[in-house]
């Protein structure tokens, strides 16, 4: 059941959105939210109509091609279930790969994703990549490396059940990580902050949770959030959202009992986004909660403003700053007053598949891809749904599509996979 609460005294907020509109920085874009500013990009497209070009992949991936300039980053599994894993530096003028670097080895899969789900991110001059066997790395853009981190080694080993897939969220001069496990481990939880210029370790602090068997895995990407007067870094999952202190890692505030029935399956897949000064934060379908930030302590009582109990478990959603739109893995579409919770319109259906691809929200409209089928839907943003186009590119993903659409000067990227598809001819801003 949706519950409201009055939306008492809302902070300014503003994401960090330090780079170009044009560059897709990191998996959720450029202000970390799934939403790009550019407009006239395309709507319909086939694999002969539309097509920029197209480049042959290895292996399939969750990670989100990252885009900056003339080049594009992407974390490549060499084979599906073995292998090492790489990172492919691919020229966009050239439409071929100028560099590949060895990162790790001992790919495999677990469930359906391989050990190449976390996105990299980049400021412009360097490079980062994370994998789901632990291992870190830096690299320039000529493909130097810079330093390397293995997070297990250092550790101990990721308990999650279905492998690591966290990306690293960078700001300032620091990247940060978060490892919530309790499934195969014993081990605590913990967020750590590491110098991006070193790779050294900056702090390190645990996030003790109550979650129990799975429920305290966790595969969200970190969120940054900037109030007036500080900064946060928030973290969901183990049956709670919390927000910690980016230069000590204290935890300043925490929202727990987000697993109502204190199931031992609660694991978090989708990650928590801010939109219209509000966390929206997914659990396992049940609840989705928008969260004010701010505080300390407890606020479960105090800043959490809506819930929803049919939210997504694997795509993370997006919003518009009126309107919040959520997509399920079975394809159905719900849209919610953002600062209400009350829904506008759902279900609603896309083209028959299963969708682990977080939507993507540019010029009104909002992108998504099927898993198996590999069609990239395209519906209009607003209080009523419509489809505008349902797109094929004759390559349904073989076993799966797991990564999100980059926007990056009027061109999409779209991972499929076998190959990788540039959507549109680029418009250099």
């Amino acid at each position: 059941m949706r519950k409201r609460l009055p939306v008492i005294g809302l902070f300014m907020l503003v994401t960090s959105a330090s780079v170009l509109a044009s560059n897709w920085p990191h998996w959720r874009g450029p202000s970390h939210d799934g939403v790009s500013r550019e407009t006239g990009l395309p709507v319909k497209w086939s694999a002969t109509d539309g097509v920029a070009w197209k480049l042959a992949l290895p292996a399939y991936s969750g990670a989100t091609p990252i885009v900056w300039g003339d080049y594009i980053f992407l974390n490549v599994a060499t084979t599906n279930n073995s292998g090492s894993l790489e990172l492919w530096a691919v020229d966009r003028n050239k439409r071929d790969v100028l560099w590949k670097r060895p990162i790790a080895g001992g790919n495999h899969i677990e469930r359906k994703q391989n050990m190449s789900s976390p996105s990299p991110v980049t400021d412009g001059r360097t490079v980062w990549v994370m994998t789901g066997v632990g291992v870190l790395k830096a690299f320039d853009f000529s493909g130097k490396e810079l330093w390397s981190r293995d997070i297990q080694t250092d550790y101990g080993r990721f308990g999650l059940n279905w492998g690591y897939a966290s990306s690293p969220l960078l700001h300032g001069d620091a990247l940060y990580v978060q490892v919530l496990h309790g499934m195969k481990t014993d081990d605590p939880s913990y967020v750590l902050k590491i110098d991006k210029a070193t790779g050294k370790t900056l702090w390190r602090v645990e996030r003790p949770t109550e979650a129990r068997n799975e429920s305290p895995d966790s595969y969200t990407t970190p969120l940054l959030v900037q109030l007036k007067d500080r900064t946060e870094i928030v973290i969901s999952g183990g049956d709670a959202v919390t927000a910690h202190d980016p230069a000590t890692g204290k935890e300043f505030w925490r929202v727990s009992g987000l697993n109502p029935q204190n199931r031992g399956d609660y694991r978090v897949v989708a990650s928590p986004v801010l939109a219209g000064g509000l966390i929206v934060s997914p659990s396992r379908n049940n609840p989705l909660t928008a969260i004010r930030p701010g505080g300390a302590g407890d606020v479960k009582g105090s800043h959490v403003i809506w819930s929803f109990d049919r939210g997504p478990d694997v795509p993370t959603p997006v919003s518009d700053g009126k309107y919040l739109y959520v997509v399920v893995e079975s394809g159905v579409v719900y849209c919610l007053d953002l600062m209400t919770g009350a829904m506008v319109y759902g279900p609603e259906r896309l083209p028959n598949d299963f969708y682990s691809a977080s939507p993507v929200l540019a010029d009104g409209k909002i992108y998504v891809t099927g898993e198996t089928q590999g069609v990239t839907s395209v519906f209009r943003a607003g209080p009523k749904f419509e489809i505008l186009s349902s797109n094929s590119l004759g390559d349904p993903c073989t076993p799966y599509c797991l990564s999100s659409v980059a926007v990056s000067e009027g061109q999409l990227f779209i991972r499929l996979s076998t190959a990788l598809w540039a959507i549109g001819e680029r418009k250099k801003s």
